[in-house]
């Protein structure tokens, strides 16, 4: 999957002025959507899913899919309008003001990404704890791949490339490879589903109950964008932004079905719902003994991925944000391999401090309730596309949104939908709400004061200079 050019970027407004040789081709950014994506906690919210609908969660994943795209649409506007490495809070200084813009990134990526990775490493410790038990000490696999990943970043754009291309490409297959032998049956035979079988029925559908499942089905899909603060570091940005985020969305639904209707072959809705790791239950079904080597590959890649793609994006988020003083000044700092080396160290221990404290239990608990922050960001980039094109409207748009303002609108509905029913359990909906305003509430009382005290600016003043 290796396609680094040596043609050289676009000059862009704002751009860091740092001098590249290698860009990232199209097939290495969606390796970078792909790999964001497609985590372990998507695996199993998929295989719930399936569990829970049938053929009305598939078409849930459709609605989560078009939403997605629509999503997808806005950020590539914004990105193409103001190419840098803040992303959405370059989109948002713009358009609403640097307060938003700092709360957005602070509370939607930089703390649900510091929650989500240590419960990827918890899982990863798990996998091996199965496959050799005994073996190796706890805790110690997980933080080896995330010193080894952050020294990856550490050496520059090229390197993370080429780790990024790997470890996609054996994800990928992973998926493919163990969905098409379950539907083929060519490694065990389809087994007689003792308890209850999933629903292949078409009632769901017809009453519309499909779209309760649509908050479900919408986790396999967030984090396309994160190829945006990237956009100095790819190859002809201008037809790639958008085709990468587009084309990865398409292959993450294609991959997924497969997934998911192979392992409605082999696993009743009993075990697709009640397993802690539903995919090692299906990768022991299709493989037997193999199956457990060929879960923690799996849970390896998808976690190596995930935190690769992290160590890469925030950090250029942050160092964008930086140079706009929404962020402290240190994180400017670019080492002899031009990388954000601050951004990416910060990252690194702001992943291994909740890791060492908290357990996964509560960790996956902050988790839900930091992504109603993560929804929220996707809410203020529709928002940004229709103040901007009120107050910009002759402003270059490479990319225009089609049928604008028809996803924009549908985007904020739908995420607000998401929002309303991201809570896994009615008994837990307080609690995970009361989080979620407390997380919200404390970064926006520390963004408000950074921008009244430091950076001197009104709160809700665009920024359109």
């Amino acid at each position: 999957m290796s396609d680094i050019s040596t043609t050289e970027n676009i000059p862009t407004a704002g751009a860091s002025g740092r001098t590249h040789h290698a860009k990232m081709g199209l097939m290495t950014m969606m390796a970078i959507c792909i790999g964001l994506v497609i985590v372990q906690g998507a695996m199993i919210s998929a295989m719930q899913g399936i569990g829970m609908g049938g053929t009305t969660f598939i078409f849930a994943m459709i609605a989560a899919l078009i939403i997605s795209q629509f999503n997808a649409m806005s950020f590539a506007e914004l990105s193409l309008m103001f190419p840098q490495e803040g992303t959405l809070a370059t989109y948002t200084q713009k358009a609403i003001g640097h307060f938003p813009a700092i709360v957005s990134v602070f509370a939607g990526y930089v703390i649900v990404a510091s929650l989500a990775v240590p419960v990827e490493m918890f899982l990863v410790d798990a996998m091996l704890a199965e496959l050799l038990p005994g073996m190796l000490p706890e805790k110690v696999v997980p933080m080896v791949i995330l010193v080894a990943l952050t020294v990856t970043n550490l050496v520059g754009a090229d390197v993370f490339a080429k780790v990024q291309n790997v470890i996609a490409f054996i994800l990928v297959s992973a998926l493919i490879l163990i969905g098409l032998v379950a539907i083929s049956g060519m490694g065990q035979a389809h087994p007689v589903i003792t308890g209850t079988a999933v629903d292949w029925g078409f009632a769901g559908v017809m009453d519309g109950s499909f779209i309760g499942l649509i908050a479900l089905a919408m986790w396999l899909f967030v984090g396309a964008e994160y190829i945006c603060p990237m956009i100095n570091e790819v190859k002809d940005p201008l037809k790639n932004i958008p085709r990468a985020m587009h084309l990865c969305l398409f292959a993450i639904f294609g991959i997924f079905l497969v997934f998911v209707y192979g392992a409605s072959l082999f696993l009743d809705t009993e075990t697709l719902l009640e397993s802690p790791i539903p995919y090692l239950d299906y990768a022991n079904a299709v493989f037997g003994k193999a199956g457990l080597f060929i879960a923690t590959i799996m849970a390896l890649t998808a976690t190596c991925s995930t935190v690769n793609t992290i160590l890469a994006a925030l950090p250029r988020m942050l160092h964008g944000m930086a140079k706009e003083k929404q962020a402290f000044p240190q994180l400017k700092a670019l080492n002899r391999f031009n990388t954000p080396w601050v951004g990416i160290v910060m990252m690194a221990v702001f992943t291994l401090v909740p890791f060492f404290l908290l357990g996964i239990e509560s960790l996956i608990i902050l988790v839900i309730a930091a992504t109603t922050s993560y929804l929220l960001a996707y809410i203020i980039s529709h928002i940004d596309v229709i103040v901007l094109r009120r107050r910009l409207p002759n402003h270059k748009r490479p990319y225009r949104t089609p049928f604008y303002p028809l996803p924009q609108i549908v985007g904020i509905v739908a995420m607000v939908y998401v929002i309303i029913n991201n809570s896994p359990a009615p008994e837990m909906t307080p609690m995970i709400f009361t989080i979620a305003g407390g997380m919200l509430g404390v970064v926006s009382i520390i963004a408000a004061l950074w921008v009244k005290f430091y950076m001197k600016r009104g709160l809700f003043e665009p920024d359109i200079s």
